[in-house]
């Protein structure tokens, strides 16, 4: 069963470096309590390339959900024990969760925090990123990332919330869907409260330090990933 468990996952994140995520489990978990819920079914998702999204995309959800992504190797330590340090003496709780264990957790796995599924992420997370360039853990995160109530990934968001394509989107669009991701269900990039039209301006001045995500097979300068404020 151990060598069972080894070998299918492994298969399966080497097959997933290719082929695209057209469902995840959390899109089947959101169907099932849409339905007990008495709800109509809503599932919207359209799998596009990461060169068929906005280049600005890539650079509002490192902004703002992971801004060492490009430097780490799946686990952020140092926002890891800053999150350690905060949970310590506050009441409200801080993730430092990076975009590779979000890509883990939304592809393999289901939601929730036992030590088990904790225990699993990192399993995952480890495999992605030494099978996954980074440009594909991006791809994979931004097709597969909840954005909405039954909108998953950027190009379902881009036409649901935008009326246009995930190419399309301009940074600021990309700005305030990132704005969401801490809770998309409950924040809207269509019709944004003032909070979320303040995160969104919080981000895109973020953006201004974060790099343009290099091309596929393009090497990874880490000199430019630190420092410097980019044009995008």
């Amino acid at each position: 069963m151990v060598v069972a468990f080894f070998a299918s996952t492994i298969l399966a994140v080497v097959a997933l470096r290719f082929i695209p995520v057209f469902f995840t489990p959390l899109m089947f978990i959101r169907c099932i309590e849409q339905k007990d819920e008495g709800k109509s079914l809503k599932l919207k998702h359209d799998w596009v390339s990461l060169d068929e999204m906005s280049p600005s995309m890539p650079v509002a959800v490192m902004a703002s959900e992971d801004q060492r992504f490009l430097k780490h190797h799946g686990f952020d330590f140092n926002a890891i024990e800053k999150a350690a340090v905060h949970n310590f003496g506050s009441k409200k709780k801080r993730g430092a969760s990076t975009i590779s264990q979000q890509t883990a957790k939304n592809v393999f796995l289901w939601p929730g925090r036992s030590w088990l599924r904790k225990g699993l992420e990192a399993y995952f997370t480890t495999l992605v990123e030494l099978m996954w360039s980074k440009q594909r853990i991006m791809e994979v995160y931004l097709n597969s990332i909840e954005m909405g109530d039954g909108i998953y990934g950027v190009e379902a968001v881009a036409q649901e919330n935008f009326g246009c394509s995930a190419k399309e989107l301009t940074r600021a669009n990309c700005a305030l869907i990132a704005a969401t991701l801490p809770n998309p269900r409950k924040f809207s990039s269509k019709n944004p409260s003032e909070y979320m039209v303040k995160r969104k301006y919080s981000i895109m001045k973020q953006m201004k330090f974060i790099p343009i995500m290099p091309a596929e097979g393009q090497d990874i300068d880490p000199s430019t990933v630190d420092g410097g404020i980019y044009k995008h």
